[in-house]
């Protein structure tokens, strides 16, 4: 359909018989369609749409702080008190300032960490503008915590533009430098290694870099992945601190508050982002508590988490602690981690050659259960090897291959052959 065509559609005119006029009518003609439409465009009533501006909140209504200069320049600082009769989930914060740091060395794998206190503790989480890290990811809010007296105190350093970078990250180490260890949560794959480089790109010294460490999500899964979905500590703060966020900012969205916060400076962008911040430095301080608490005692409601301190703590070089815990579990009523803790104590009294306990306890097994696999193992194992009583070993190994039902073939194949070795020796 020609142009012509659809302007007497558009007008509403029949479409004229079919001809060869000259180039002048067809662009006259063209000229007084597009009059036409553009009368009965005007002829229309328009509609106005009433556009209310947004008001914009300013930063110091929104965010209690105050601007701060040092020689790099300005940033904002804003500081917040989490009362010690306050309670944040199952723990008062002051109970949170009573960590054992005996345990808390354990839990970062550095011995050292047992000659300071946990006020000597700087808690640290960043918000970012991306979570793939590099040179283009800037951590535009710091977020640090520490003990006074029963109190935890939160403050933030926030650039409210890139070029405050440098004065925040001076402000971040000069308080950094008061204190004597960092306790982090991921801090180690993420915020440590974003704020390393942002302090060279500043070249700026970094104290960071020589603080021992806790970095509490490398415990976590250790200790608590068992039981729960993922090791996220908003997950662990619903699941095992007894406290629940509601209304939280997603994190994957706060990229985009900072970027639209440059954009209009509506500071009401922000306060969710510095209130999700607070809630992750104390639920931090609060972790600690927890897990120090757990592999120092093994006291828990939820036996696995014991089980996993047990195995910490035997990894660690710490086997009397763990025979302990193990000891204690193997009555528990759950009968996974009671054979769980059978299973971990009685390979532990093998590695050092306690053989009479070991065996006890694969007795024990047996009697729970004539069919356990790994008891039959183990105890046949020690009678071909240590006692050279091939006839009983065999005779534990012919009951479970004729009596088991649910024999894997592996396992099958494997006592098969440990039977014929066994019968051979015992001359049969």
């Amino acid at each position: 359909m020609s142009v012509k065509d659809r302007l007497k559609r558009m007008t509403g005119e029949a479409p004229g018989p079919k001809g060869d006029p000259s180039r002048s009518e067809i662009i006259g003609e063209l000229r007084r369609k597009i009059d036409a439409i553009m009368t009965r465009r005007e002829s229309y009533p328009r509609q106005t749409v009433a556009h209310r501006p947004r008001e914009i909140k300013p930063l110091h209504e929104a965010i209690t702080g105050e601007e701060v200069e040092n020689e790099r320049g300005r940033c904002f600082f804003s500081r917040s008190v989490f009362h010690g009769h306050a309670c944040h989930g199952v723990y008062p914060v002051a109970d949170l300032a009573c960590a054992d740091m005996e345990a808390a060395a354990l839990l970062a794998g550095d011995p050292g960490l047992r000659d300071f206190g946990i006020p000597d503790a700087l808690f640290l989480d960043t918000e970012t503008t991306g979570l793939a890290g590099g040179t283009g990811t800037l951590a535009f809010l710091v977020g640090l915590g520490w003990f006074e007296g029963e109190d935890f105190v939160v403050c933030q350093l926030f650039s409210r533009d890139f070029h405050e970078e440098g004065a925040m990250l001076t402000l971040l180490a000069d308080m950094a430098r008061e204190k004597r260890f960092l306790v982090t949560f991921n801090g180690r794959g993420f915020d440590l290694t974003l704020l390393a480089a942002r302090f060279i790109l500043n070249r700026l010294a970094n104290p960071l870099s020589e603080m021992p460490h806790l970095d509490l999500l490398f415990p976590s899964r250790k200790l608590l992945s068992h039981r729960l979905e993922n090791c996220r500590l908003v997950t662990i703060e619903g699941e095992v601190l007894g406290f629940v966020r509601t209304g939280d900012v997603p994190g994957f969205e706060i990229p985009k508050r900072y970027f639209d916060w440059l954009r209009t400076r509506d500071a009401s962008l922000l306060e969710d982002v510095f209130h999700h911040n607070r809630l992750d430095i104390v639920s931090m301080a609060a972790l600690v508590k927890h897990l120090t608490r757990l592999v120092a005692t093994g006291d828990s409601h939820h036996h696995g988490d014991v089980l996993a301190a047990a195995r910490m703590h035997l990894h660690q070089g710490d086997p009397c602690t763990a025979s302990a815990f193990l000891a204690s579990l193997m009555d528990c009523p759950d009968p996974a981690t009671a054979r769980g803790a059978m299973v971990t104590l009685s390979l532990d009294h093998k590695r050092r050659g306690l053989w009479e306990d070991a065996v006890k306890i694969w007795e024990g097994m047996l009697g729970n259960d004539p069919h356990d696999l790994f008891a039959v193992e183990e105890l046949a194992k020690f009678l071909e090897h240590r006692k050279n009583d091939h006839v009983r070993a065999f005779e534990i190994v012919r009951r479970v291959l004729e009596e088991g039902r649910g024999i894997s073939r592996d396992d099958r194949e494997a006592l098969s052959h440990r039977l014929a070795r066994l019968k051979r020796k015992a001359g049969g």
